[in-house]
């Protein structure tokens, strides 16, 4: 591991708007290059697997990882959530965040560690924020790497029925029954390939209990997928996009399906699509190299754009 590496690192706070504060953590290299991770829907910062992390500080990345706002250690916002049926039905409610608020919400940290530009890696929902930030900011982001997400059109990337029917099930009252509901979600969209490490997701919903909003935490979920719902199909903005970009799928993803990577690659000019065999909606440990390496590779191939620009 490169001597550099900060791990496990501290939770520290920024606020960026009135009244809404992010929670983060920086690992490797104070002087390296910095790699935003953006985490999916109601994931917490630590949901990024550990071994991804040192991996990416061992090349000299400063990777910054933080929790979108209503979730985590990150300020629960007020309002509504969006009830089960519309979720469901995926109608749009009359208030409530957006995409492009959340996308903010990344520059806003950025702007606090005085980071002007940054490699942009999100998962599924956090894919669609890091998208947005480069429709919104494209100079701010030197490159863009999007896994297991969508374009917001309801003809791709859909969950299946049984995923969705999880996702809005009544929420967990008590640490162990979040455990166990985690435990059942990560079991039927995670690896079918690949052995699920029970232990790694146990200890991560236990922390994520411990650490997030508890019985409130339901209601910051549903108005993320709200603000999900209320940006909806965002390819025309994607088409827009310039910033270099990978874009990472499984091939069993029971959560976005893998036509939403598909239509992401398709609809970003240049983008590469890379394709694991084996993996769903979650990171198997053996496949870690693998996906890290990838981003490495991108990462550094668009700095060699940057630099190359007049």
């Amino acid at each position: 591991m490169n001597a550099h590496v900060r791990f496990p690192a501290e939770d520290r706070f920024c606020e960026v708007s009135d009244g809404l504060r992010l929670c983060y953590r920086e690992y490797g290299p104070g002087e390296g290059e910095p790699l935003l991770l953006v985490a999916g829907l109601g994931l917490q910062l630590t949901s990024w697997p550990a071994t991804m992390i040192e991996r990416l500080s061992a090349e000299g990345y400063r990777v910054v990882v933080f929790d979108n706002r209503d979730v985590g250690r990150s300020s629960l916002q007020s309002g509504p959530p969006p009830g089960r049926v519309r979720q469901f039905l995926r109608m749009p409610s009359g208030d409530g965040y957006d995409l492009a608020d959340m996308a903010r919400d990344a520059l806003g940290l950025l702007d606090h560690l005085e980071i002007e530009k940054s490699h942009v890696v999100g998962m599924s929902m956090g894919g669609m924020i890091s998208q947005t930030m480069a429709v919104l900011e494209p100079r701010r982001l030197t490159s863009l790497t999007s896994i297991f997400s969508t374009t917001g059109n309801r003809r791709v990337g859909q969950p299946a029925v049984s995923s969705l029917l999880r996702l809005i099930a009544p929420p967990a009252r008590t640490r162990q029954a979040y455990v166990n509901g985690h435990l059942a979600m990560m079991r039927h969209i995670g690896p079918t390939t690949y052995p699920l490490c029970e232990e790694t997701h146990a200890s991560y919903a236990a922390e994520g209990w411990d650490r997030g909003h508890g019985e409130m935490a339901h209601q910051g979920v549903a108005r993320q997928i709200g603000a999900i719902i209320r940006s909806g199909d965002r390819t025309p903005q994607l088409q827009k996009i310039s910033t270099p970009t990978l874009v990472i799928h499984g091939d069993r993803d029971l959560m976005v399906a893998p036509s939403g990577g598909q239509a992401t690659a398709a609809a970003i000019q240049g983008a590469r699509l890379v394709t694991i065999p084996g993996m769903g909606h979650a990171f198997p440990e053996p496949v870690i190299p693998e996906l890290t390496d990838a981003i490495v590779a991108h990462a550094r191939g668009a700095a060699g754009q940057w630099e190359a620009r007049p």
